[in-house]
C-alpha cells in the first residue's frame, strides 16, 4: 500500500540558519508578520531575524501577543494587526505557541470565521506563505500539518489540522535554543520524545515515519540529560534540534496517540504546559499500550540499549516503559500533586477530559484499542 510523507519546502538546519536563508525570505513575500512573545524580542535571535529583513528591504511588524499556549483570543489579536498592517506573510519564532499560531492566522486570513469553525475539519485554503523558527527543541511544530489553540469558551484544545498548515520553510538553529531555561529544556524535549514514541508506535506508522522516530528516540535518551544538565553544551543543543525535527516530521505523517489526547485536557483544564502533560502521561499511556504491540517497543528497548539480549519481547517491551519513567525522573517532572493541581478538583473532571480526550480522535491512532474507562482510570493513575 502506498504512502504519502509530507515535510516542508525548505528545511535550513544549523548554525548561522538564518544568514542563508536570504533567498527564503525575500520569495517569501514583500511585509512580514511576525509572530512570537514577549520574551523572545528580548533576545539576540530576534534582533538576528529583524536585522535579516532590514538588510533584504523586508518591512515587518511584531505581534508579541502569544504569552502562552495560544487560544482564540490571541489568534483574533494577531489576525485584526496581520490584517491592519497589510503583511502578505507570517514568521513564527519561539516555541510551539507562536508556530502553531501562525498556522491559525495564517488560515483565518484567507478563510475568515472563527478559529473553531475549523474544529475537526480539513484545511484546505492556500494560506500566505509562512516560515518557522523554533527557539525550543520540542514541539516540532516547525515540521508538522497541525496547530493546537485552545477555545477559552468551552476549555477544551482544538487540534486544526491541514496539510496546507505544514510552514513553507523551518530555519532551525540550535544556538537559538541556548536560552532555554532547565524547565523549558525537559518539557520541550520531553514532548519530542513523547512524538518520537507515539508516532512509532501509531497505526498510521510506515517505515519512513519509523526512521525518522527511532532516530529521534535514540538522540533524545543520549543527549536530553546532557542539555537539562548544561544548556550551554552546543552538541546537545543541535542535537535535540534535529531530533524534535524529526519527530515533527514522524507525527506529521503518523500522528500522534493516547499520550496527546490526554495531555491537551489537562492542559486545557488545569493550565499544564503541553510537554510537561506529556511527561506526566508518558510512561502510563506508553506501559498501557505494550499490549498491542510489544514487539514494536521490544524494538525501541533495543535502539535505545536498555534490553538485553536474552530478554523476551514482552521483558525487553516493558524495560523501554520503564526507561521512558527514568528520563522523565531524570528531568525532574512533577507529579500532578507536586505541581499543585488539587485532587477533588481533578477526579471531578475525569470524565469530561475522558470525553474531551477520546473526540479529539489521537488515542485511535494508539495500537492498542482505547475506552473511555481505559482513559479514565489512567488518569486516576496520576495520583497514585
Amino acid at each position: 500500500m502506498s504512502r504519502e510523507f509530507i515535510i516542508p519546502q525548505k528545511v535550513i538546519t544549523g548554525k548561522n540558519a538564518v544568514e542563508s536563508a536570504e533567498a527564503i525570505f525575500k520569495s517569501s513575500g514583500t511585509k512580514a508578520f511576525i509572530v512570537t512573545g514577549p520574551h523572545v524580542v528580548q533576545l539576540e535571535c530576534f534582533k538576528k531575524i529583524t536585522d535579516m529583513l532590514k538588510k533584504l528591504g523586508i518591512s515587518y511588524a511584531v505581534f508579541s501577543g502569544i504569552t502562552g499556549e495560544p487560544d482564540d483570543k490571541m489568534i483574533d489579536e494577531g489576525l485584526k494587526m496581520f490584517i491592519a498592517e497589510n503583511c502578505d506573510f507570517l514568521i513564527g519564532i519561539g516555541g510551539g505557541s507562536p508556530l502553531d499560531s501562525i498556522k491559525a492566522i495564517g488560515a483565518l486570513s484567507v478563510s475568515g470565521g472563527r478559529i473553531s469553525d475549523y474544529m475537526g475539519k480539513n484545511i484546505t485554503v492556500t494560506l500566505p506563505a509562512m516560515i518557522a523558527i523554533p527557539t525550543t527543541a520540542g514541539t516540532g511544530s516547525e515540521a508538522t500539518k497541525f496547530t493546537v489553540i485552545t477555545d477559552s469558551e468551552k476549555g477544551i484544545k482544538m487540534l486544526l489540522k491541514g496539510d496546507n498548515l505544514i510552514p513553507n520553510a523551518a530555519i532551525i538553529d540550535p544556538e537559538f535554543s541556548a536560552s532555554s531555561p532547565r524547565s523549558v529544556t525537559a518539557s520541550t524535549g520531553l514532548d519530542a520524545l513523547t512524538h518520537a514514541v507515539e508516532s512509532y508506535t501509531s497505526r498510521l506508522a510506515q517505515p519512513l515515519t519509523d526512521s525518522a522516530a527511532i532516530s529521534a528516540v535514540k538522540r533524545i535518551f543520549k543527549y536530553l540529560p546532557r542539555a537539562y544538565k548544561d544548556g550551554n553544551d552546543m552538541e546537545t543543543r543541535s542535537e535535540m534540534a534535529i531530533a524534535a525535527f524529526e519527530a515533527g516530521m514522524a507525527i506529521n505523517n503518523a500522528s500522534v496517540t493516547i499520550v496527546h489526547g490526554m495531555s491537551r485536557p489537562i492542559g486545557a483544564l488545569f493550565h499544564v504546559p503541553h510537554g510537561l502533560s506529556n511527561a506526566m502521561l508518558l510512561e502510563k499511556c506508553m506501559r498501557f499500550a505494550v499490549s498491542g504491540a510489544p514487539e514494536r517497543f521490544a524494538e525501541l528497548a533495543k535502539a535505545i540499549g536498555c534490553a538485553d539480549p536474552a530478554d523476551d519481547t514482552l521483558t525487553a517491551a516493558n524495560k523501554f516503559a520503564d526507561a521512558l519513567g527514568k528520563i522523565c525522573s531524570v528531568c525532574e517532572v512533577p507529579t500532578l500533586k507536586k505541581y499543585g493541581i488539587n485532587k477533588q478538583e481533578f477526579f471531578e473532571k475525569i470524565d469530561k477530559m475522558a470525553e474531551d480526550a477520546l473526540e479529539s480522535g489521537s488515542p485511535g491512532n494508539t495500537i492498542r484499542t482505547v475506552t473511555k474507562e481505559d482513559i479514565k482510570a489512567i488518569y486516576r493513575s496520576l495520583w497514585d
